[in-house]
């Protein structure tokens, strides 16, 4: 590892938000292989995400036979936000190679930040021929978490498009769970209206079931 390279993972990782920030800028305007492993440790910790975002770009400058298998590696830290920042990172890069490694796992996971990755990293990686069952896999998230949560769920489903979700959204639109009735309307309604999941749609979409207009 050569000189400059030290001073860099010296400051990404012992220096302050300003000091990280260019250091890892600094690893991705001239990625060498040296620095790979410390940019993904970092990520996993990183407080700031000004900072972890730099990080992730600079990733995405790296060659994806370089940093994916790495970051598939992260997928099975017990540390939340290493997983999360993984998949978040490997959506930016966008290797087709590294799907196999989102599993139902990632997309369930406990931790919503990880989930919220997971679904997001899924819609952009999916082959085609897998669309229909991943779009059956986030509708059994439906209901699940709060209105943030809601919204990146029905996004990476809408992202899939009207023909690939519209029995996942009617299964779930029939469902004996309020919640899960209520998101599925609201997605339904996003899908052809992007404003559409205001911030009273929930709950708009729930008095509307309990009506029995829907």
């Amino acid at each position: 590892m050569n000189p400059l390279d030290t001073h860099l993972i010296s400051g990404l990782t012992g220096g302050d938000e300003p000091t990280r920030l260019r250091a890892a800028l600094a690893i991705g305007s001239n990625p060498e292989p040296g620095p790979v492993d410390t940019l993904i440790a970092q990520c996993a910790m990183e407080p700031n995400f000004y900072v972890r975002d730099m990080i992730t770009w600079a990733l995405t400058r790296y060659p994806s036979e370089v940093a994916v298998p790495r970051l598939i590696e992260e997928l099975c830290s017990e540390r939340a936000q290493a997983r999360s920042q993984a998949l978040h990172t490997r959506s930016k890069i966008k290797d087709a190679r590294a799907w196999p490694a989102i599993t139902r796992s990632l997309l369930r996971d406990a931790d919503d930040e990880v989930a919220r990755s997971a679904w997001r990293a899924a819609v952009v990686l999916v082959p085609d021929g897998q669309k229909k069952d991943l779009a059956e896999e986030l509708a059994t998230q439906f209901g699940r978490g709060d209105r943030a949560v809601q919204l990146s769920l029905s996004r990476a489903l809408v992202s899939l498009g009207e023909e690939v979700i519209g029995p996942a959204l009617q299964a779930g639109m029939a469902s004996n769970d309020l919640r899960v009735r209520a998101h599925a309307s609201a997605t339904e309604r996003l899908l052809h209206d992007p404003d559409a999941f205001s911030k009273h749609s929930i709950e708009e979409a729930k008095r509307i079931i309990a009506l029995g207009k829907e």
